[in-house]
């Protein structure tokens, strides 16, 4: 930048020179009559000449101004180097790290200055206490960290350990459940077998009980015509005791007729050989009838045994028919049961498979968990290092607000 030139008390009085003699050749240019034909130039030259006084008078006015100012400025310039050395000696202890001082505000130029740097004061002392609380609550928050990623760390080990012998649980869990589901397999087998022979037993009883009521219809009939045949029999009995009388009496005719012929001598001897033939036919008739009477009494009581016999055989018939029918019923009802049973053994064999499929599933899972558990201890382990260092980082940080004196450590 340019100096700016000052006129020296020598050169003012120049200008006045120069418009004085700008002033008088106007004059004579006037009085010589010369100043009719160039208007213009006098016009010119009276103006240059109020130029050079005007710039007479405020070289003389600038002169003197500049005078005052300078000596102005001189006491200022006392006075602010005053109150700079004054404000440098009030925040000399603030270089050693003092934030209890407090610079003077006064109305100089430097109040401005410590008004300023009292604020900055304020703020610095405010940033350390700041840094220092934090610091202080990084630490114990690391510290803190750090004993729940210790143990964050173990129970990712133990938790590893947990699922090792779930996973190893597991599997036994599994074997069994194919073990099981295998042996359902076996037995919905045995049942469905079961059910099949359950069936051909039913059609075999309904047979049985089909040929039973056949023989008891048999036996019904054979029970009737052996009960006709008694009956025959009775009549049969009723006749030869008929005969039997028959013969009786005939034995007793036979018998007069002997003797009313042996009384009658010689003439009745004819008589008497015929009624001692008919007396011996009424004896053998007699004889004949008794062993009839015999005969039919054995028929009679033959029929008789047979037909107690032949109810007898009803009724085991009936009770048989009922046993066949209740054991159909039975069979029926195992048929039934063995179905449900097959049933149940096919779902709890299907069960069994998708909680086999299940149990793989969950082994693969738990494998994945294992693998879960075992990062979360590396990084639980790796937090616990990166804490560790954050609390040695904020020890660091609270040893390098140390050094600053705070009002609270003076009081």
């Amino acid at each position: 930048m340019a100096k700016q030139s000052n006129l020296s008390p020598r050169e003012i009085p120049l200008f006045g020179l120069i418009g004085l003699l700008i002033i008088v050749v106007a004059v004579v240019l006037n009085v010589l009559g010369l100043g009719g034909n160039i208007p213009f130039l006098l016009e010119s030259l009276v103006a240059l000449a109020g130029l050079c006084i005007l710039g007479m008078l405020f070289a003389y006015w600038k002169t003197g101004h500049a005078r005052v100012m300078a000596q102005q400025a001189m006491i200022k310039g006392e006075k602010d180097q005053e109150g700079i050395l004054r404000l440098m000696d009030e925040l000399g202890s603030l270089a050693d790290g003092d934030l209890t001082v407090e610079a003077s505000v006064t109305e100089d130029v430097t109040g401005s200055i410590a008004d300023s740097i009292n604020y900055a004061v304020d703020a610095l002392r405010e940033l350390v206490v700041t840094i220092d609380q934090t610091a202080t609550q990084v630490n114990r928050a690391a510290q803190q960290t750090q004993v729940t990623a210790n143990k964050l760390s173990e129970v990712s080990a133990s938790q590893n350990d947990h699922v090792i012998q779930a996973n190893d649980a597991i599997s036994s869990i599994t074997e069994s459940i194919r073990k099981v589901s295998n042996n359902a397999e076996i037995s919905s087998n045995v049942a469905q077998q079961s059910v099949q022979i359950a069936d051909k037993g039913g059609k075999a009883v309904r047979r049985t009980i089909e040929g039973m009521a056949s023989i008891r219809e048999t036996i019904q009939e054979t029970s009737k015509r052996i009960k006709r045949l008694g009956e025959s029999s009775q009549e049969i009995g009723n006749i030869v005791g008929l005969i039997n009388d028959i013969a009786e009496q005939t034995n007793i005719l036979a018998l007069n007729a002997s003797i009313q012929a042996s009384m009658a001598g010689e003439a009745g001897r004819g008589f008497a050989v015929v009624a001692d033939e008919v007396q011996r036919l009424a004896e053998r008739a007699t004889d004949a009838t008794r062993q009839i009477e015999t005969l039919v009494k054995t028929i009679q009581t033959d029929t008789n045994e047979a037909v107690a016999s032949m109810e007898e055989s009803t009724a085991n018939v009936v009770g048989g028919a009922k046993l066949a029918e209740n054991a159909g019923e039975a069979l029926d009802e195992i048929q039934s049961v063995s179905k449900q049973i097959s049933e149940l053994i096919t779902g709890i064999s299907s069960a069994s498979q998708s909680q086999a499929v299940e149990a793989t599933n969950v082994i693969k899972t738990m494998e994945v968990l294992r693998k879960y558990s075992t990062q979360t201890a590396g990084g639980a382990s790796v937090t616990s290092t990166n804490v560790s260092k954050l609390a040695d980082l904020a020890n660091e940080l609270r040893e390098s607000v140390e050094g600053f004196t705070l009002p609270e450590q003076n009081s």
